[in-house]
This record gives structure tokens, C-alpha cells and sequence, in this order.
């Protein structure tokens, strides 16, 4: 097994510090790789057919998809955040230099802003742009602060589609892939939290409105009903994590006591029970490990929002645990179909 994931006790920080070279080198070897690619273009006439993946969008093209992409410089800027003594910094600096160019990063801006290629990436894709600029922005590095101005105008074009969306979704998408509304909601928070600080509270409160309209009076989640074929995300964990993040912490047990009665006593079976994943070569199927890693960070949450005394946060450690060691193991090494994205939510969850 890769690093020590099926240790009893889960000792984050050790396991972190464990594999981060390894997430450090794929990630690097991601972020350059530009073929294959998912290129995904709404096609208007004969003059509109799509360019190759660098010529429309010169830093996000690798990884196989934009999203992907945005999520393994994510994975590298945290971990020069977290744990910069582990894996070669100097070079990743260097690297991230060169693609965190200001006329690059505003074609991104310009890219993610046209309809016509935006709507895949709602709001996955926003939501890890968001969880980048954040991550940039609560740097305390030099770096960290020039490349953070030099992604403003991707933070704008990104807070504004999440403006322009959240009005119109009268409805939320309970859903175990990428258009997820609370996994995209709950990445843009800290982003939105932190333009709230600076006096535009304009995304937090249309975050937060969006997540208390949907979710704040949902009872009896059916979590026994999962998980979907090609899932990568719980809908049922998703949404508590989310919940976890708006409601003070009695409020939340509360909350949660309603949504998911059979926590203490581990139920509904299907959400504490790793998925099987049967080939990893096909892209759908693949996305169950993912499906594990996010589920053990959302436990993970789960069980941090919760009183230290209240059963169900012993149950969430078990359960984090659990799903962590059938993940982990193939964040490194395994088919492209899972290798290009799965080290972002290994870090998710040990960061």
C-alpha cells in the first residue's frame, strides 16, 4: 500500500510528509502533459472549430481536462504551503513562475468567462479556480502574493459566474460528478469569505443564501440509495460537509441528526462501506476512487465539526479511515484516467 493508508489510527500529517514527493511529481508531470486531452468546445461555425489545448488556455491545458489541471497546481501551491521541506520547492517555484504569467492568466479570465465553454466547468471547475486563488491569497510568501495579484482577474471572472448562476438555480444538482452544487460551493467558500473581508460580500452571501435555500430543511438524505456508477463525490457527505462550514457547531448536530439519523450507528451501510473498483482504465468506473478519497474528507470534516464528545464523531473517524486506505493507494502509479486528478483529493484530505 501506498504510504500507510490502512492504518488504524490515521496519522495525517506523517502520511502527508510520506507521499508528498510523489503527489509533487505527478502533478508536475500532469500540468505539462498536454495530450491526451478532453477538449470540450461548443462550436458556433467552420471559424470556430477548437485549437489545440495550450492555444486555448495557456496555463490550465494539461491534466487531460481545465478542471484537472487547475487542481494539480492547487495541489502544488498547497504543498509548498504545507510541507515545503519534502519535495523539490525550488523547482515547483520556478515552474509555477513560468506559467503564473499575468497575459496568460488573463486569457484564462477571458476563457472561463465565454458561455460557450464555462458551463462544463460549473461549478466544479469554478469552485477549484476559487479554492487556487485562495490558496495563493493565504500564502504568506512573496511568491505566493505576486502570483495572487497576477490571478485577480481570474478570481473576478469566476466570483461574476458564480453571480450570474446562482440567482437562476432555482433548484439544487444532487449529483456525484462535477456539477455537484454543494462540493462547488463549499471550494468557492474561502474565496468568497475572503472578498467579504475586503468589503465585497456580494459572492459569500449569494454562496451562502444558495446553500441555507437548498439544503437548510432536508431530512432523511436517502444515502442507502448510493453510490452511482461513475460517482466521485457523495451527495449525502457533500451536502453535510457544506452544512458543516455555515451552521454553528450545536446547530449543526442538529442539522445533521435530521439529514442523516443513522450516523452512531453507522447506517446507511452504503456510505460507510468503500466502493469497489473494478477498472481503472475506464474513465466512469475510475471515478470511484475519487469517490472514496472524498468521502474519507468528508468524514474528516464531519468528524472536526462535531463535539469531541458526541459518538458520531468517533464514527466519522472510522469511516475517514476506512475509505482513505482503499483510496490512497492509487493516487500515485495507477492508470492516466485516475493518476491525472486523484493526488488533489489525497491532499485534500491530509493537508
Amino acid at each position: 500500500m501506498q504510504g500507510s493508508g490502512g492504518r488504524a489510527a490515521m496519522d495525517r500529517p506523517a502520511l502527508l510528509r510520506e507521499n508528498a514527493p510523489g503527489y509533487a511529481a505527478v502533478a508536475l508531470a500532469n500540468i505539462a502533459r498536454e495530450f491526451p486531452a478532453d477538449v470540450w468546445h461548443t462550436v458556433r461555425g467552420p471559424e470556430d472549430l477548437p485549437r489545440r489545448p495550450r492555444e486555448r488556455t495557456p496555463v490550465f491545458y494539461g491534466s487531460f481536462d481545465w478542471h484537472s489541471c487547475v487542481e494539480m497546481h492547487w495541489l502544488l501551491v498547497r504543498l509548498l504551503r504545507s510541507v515545503p521541506d519534502v519535495i523539490p520547492a525550488a523547482d515547483i517555484r520556478a515552474e509555477l513562475e513560468a506559467r503564473f504569467d499575468g497575459a496568460a492568466l488573463a486569457a484564462e479570465a477571458r476563457f472561463i468567462a465565454d458561455p460557450d465553454n464555462r458551463n462544463r466547468e460549473r461549478p466544479y471547475g469554478w469552485g477549484w479556480g476559487l479554492a487556487l486563488v485562495h490558496e495563493l491569497a493565504a500564502w504568506d510568501d512573496a511568491d505566493g502574493g505576486r502570483w495572487a495579484e497576477r490571478f485577480a482577474p481570474l478570481g473576478d471572472a469566476l466570483a461574476a459566474n458564480f453571480l450570474g448562476w446562482l440567482p437562476l438555480a432555482t433548484y439544487p444538482i444532487r449529483y456525484g460528478v462535477h456539477t455537484n452544487s454543494a462540493f462547488g460551493i463549499s471550494l468557492a467558500l474561502p474565496h468568497a469569505r475572503d472578498r467579504a473581508a475586503t468589503g465585497d460580500a456580494r459572492l459569500l452571501d449569494a454562496l451562502v443564501g444558495a446553500a441555507r435555500r437548498w439544503y437548510a430543511g432536508d431530512v432523511d438524505y436517502p444515502g442507502s440509495w448510493g453510490p452511482s456508477g461513475f460517482d466521485f463525490l457523495s451527495p449525502a457527505l457533500t451536502e453535510a460537509e457544506l452544512m458543516a462550514q455555515l451552521l454553528p457547531g450545536p446547530a449543526f448536530a442538529v442539522w445533521l441528526a435530521r439529514f442523516l439519523p443513522g450516523i452512531a450507528a453507522g447506517e446507511p451501510r452504503a456510505l460507510f462501506t468503500p466502493v469497489v473498483v473494478s477498472d481503472a482504465r475506464d474513465g466512469h468506473i475510475a471515478h470511484l476512487h475519487g469517490l472514496n478519497a472524498s468521502r474519507a474528507w468528508c468524514w474528516r470534516r464531519l468528524a472536526e465539526a462535531l463535539p469531541a464528545d458526541d459518538p458520531r464523531a468517533a464514527v466519522a473517524r472510522v469511516a475517514m479511515a476506512r475509505h482513505a486506505a482503499a483510496a490512497l493507494p492509487h493516487a500515485m502509479g495507477d492508470d492516466y484516467t485516475v493518476e491525472h486528478w486523484l493526488a488533489a483529493y489525497a491532499v485534500l484530505l491530509l493537508a
